[in-house]
């Protein structure tokens, strides 16, 4: 069962997101021309994208697969036949003057999202997820080599027309903003788990449009406002909270919502209204009669079928299973494609699932946070860190040892002809081998417990935390070397004598 939805002021927010994911195809969703980022301006737009006289729209096949592949993966109905139509609307980076996309019919109907919200399994129903192309982008305040045109002045880059897109609606299911935001995290997760989407939000890859409203519990619906083009999890958590605190004070002054396209200022964390909010019937859509419909075929659903990797939800399943590691650490290991494979190669390479998904958790992820990278760009190779903990279990180096040398493997150090010789290496120069010499480390025992009398008279009056001092001064004693399990056991039997 849900748990009860929580209350801002007494309100019940209600939340649907709708999310434009870039598909990850070479050319655009109806022209041969680059989807690459970064070019020149207008340098990518050719005559289809530019809605010369004459030019007709073909199609991108892998556009289409893409949209099944996800389609499959959130449990959809694939639509064996679906339609392409003309949204109309004037905006100057739009050159048709409609933005060909899908409405009556959309090729990805219904499916379900599930994310982790508190510890607790949460579900996001989708109505549908369509296929459709981007508009342009208009540049204003143009500056360097655009300053020619005057200051003040705007001018439009084509090179984003006709890029495609797969916008993913979710139904109303959300009720605040931490939960619209992990639902909008694991929807990029699955997108680029899946390669459809490369999820770059700075690029514009990836981005969120909130359609927020208030109401009082057990009342229908209110207007909802959409907030549009949230390009980070941090400014869609900003929006919506600010835009909520902002319908509350309306309705509780007695004033109405109106229905609203509003965009967000990350500068000053408020939503400001744009334009009054167009509903389908302004846009005059029908099917546009260059595209005949789209007709997808079952054998070409099961194709794709085949080809998708394993799913995040089953792998952690799998983790859990046959790796004995607990929840928690299984999502972990599933939060990105390449953090699971990496795992898996770790795991493979020091037979140890547990201390390798610990070891990806902590020290990993720490560095990988620090410096801004994903798992697929961490410098210390699957096959060096297994090499690390393997020389963790047969005690040839503390934990803290080991900690040691990650940080110089990190940087580059002990490059050798083979992953356990950089290890050893490290391991040796920095003189943090354990003492695993029993006869060497029963002499420093004997030493600090005859230095440490009253330690070992507390011990045996039942006081815990003076074996622990023992065992550090153990530890200070062999300068860090000796193994602490070593240690302690080597204390307990002299002290039972």
């Amino acid at each position: 069962m849900k748990p009860a939805a929580p209350l801002v002021r007494g309100w019940e927010v209600v939340i649907g997101l709708e999310t434009h994911a870039q598909l990850s195809t070479a050319s655009k969703i109806f022209s041969g021309a680059s989807t690459a980022f970064g070019a020149a301006p207008n340098t990518q737009a050719c005559a289809v994208d530019l809605a010369l006289p004459g030019t007709l729209p073909v199609a991108n096949r892998g556009a289409v697969e893409r949209a099944i592949r996800f389609g499959l993966a959130v449990q959809a109905r694939i639509a064996p036949l679906s339609i392409f139509a003309r949204k109309n609307y004037f905006y100057p980076d739009l050159p048709k003057g409609y933005q060909i996309s899908q409405y009556e019919i959309p090729v990805v109907q219904g499916g379900v999202v599930r994310f982790l919200l508190d510890g607790a399994e949460r579900s996001v129903q989708l109505t549908r997820a369509h296929l459709e192309e981007d508009a342009g982008k208009s540049l204003h305040e143009l500056t360097g080599s655009h300053r020619a045109l005057g200051h003040g002045m705007s001018g439009i880059d084509l090179n984003r027309a006709g890029t495609p897109l797969l916008e993913i609606v979710s139904e109303p299911d959300m009720r605040s903003s931490a939960e619209a935001v992990e639902y909008a995290k694991a929807l990029h997760a699955l997108v680029v788990w899946l390669g459809v989407c490369d999820g770059n939000m700075q690029e514009g890859s990836f981005r969120c449009d909130a359609n927020v409203s208030v109401r009082r519990p057990g009342e229908p619906f209110g207007t909802r406002r959409e907030i549009k083009n949230l390009n980070s999890f941090r400014f869609l958590q900003q929006a919506i909270d600010f835009e909520v605190q902002w319908q509350i004070d309306r309705r509780e002054d007695g004033l109405p919502i109106e229905q609203a396209t509003v965009l967000f200022d990350p500068d000053t964390g408020e939503t400001r209204a744009m334009r009054s909010k167009e509903d389908a019937h302004d846009y005059r859509y029908f099917p546009d009669p260059d595209l005949p419909p789209l007709v997808i075929a079952p054998e070409w659903v099961e194709r794709v079928r085949a080809a998708m990797p394993e799913l995040p939800g089953v792998m952690s399943a799998r983790f859990q299973r046959d790796d004995g590691l607990p929840a928690y650490d299984a999502g972990m290991m599933t939060s990105s494609l390449a953090m699971a494979r990496l795992y898996e190669a770790v795991r493979d390479a020091s037979g140890q699932p547990k201390l390798a998904a610990n070891w990806l958790m902590g020290e990993v992820s720490r560095r990988m946070n620090a410096e801004g990278i994903g798992a697929d760009a961490v410098p210390v190779g699957a096959a060096t860190l297994a090499a690390l903990i393997r020389r963790i279990v047969d005690g040839t180096v503390s934990n803290n040892g080991a900690r040691q040398v990650f940080d110089a493997l990190w940087q580059g150090e002990g490059a050798a002809a083979d992953a356990a010789a950089s290890v050893d290496v490290l391991i040796e120069a920095k003189g943090l081998k354990q003492m695993n010499d029993t006869g060497a480390l029963e002499a420093i025992v004997d030493q600090v417990l005859a230095a440490n009398a009253k330690s070992v008279e507390e011990y045996r009056a039942g006081k815990d935390k003076a074996f622990n001092a023992l065992v550090g001064q153990v530890m200070k004693a062999s300068k860090g070397k000796a193994n602490p399990a070593q240690a302690g056991e080597l204390l307990k039997q002299r002290l039972a004598k």
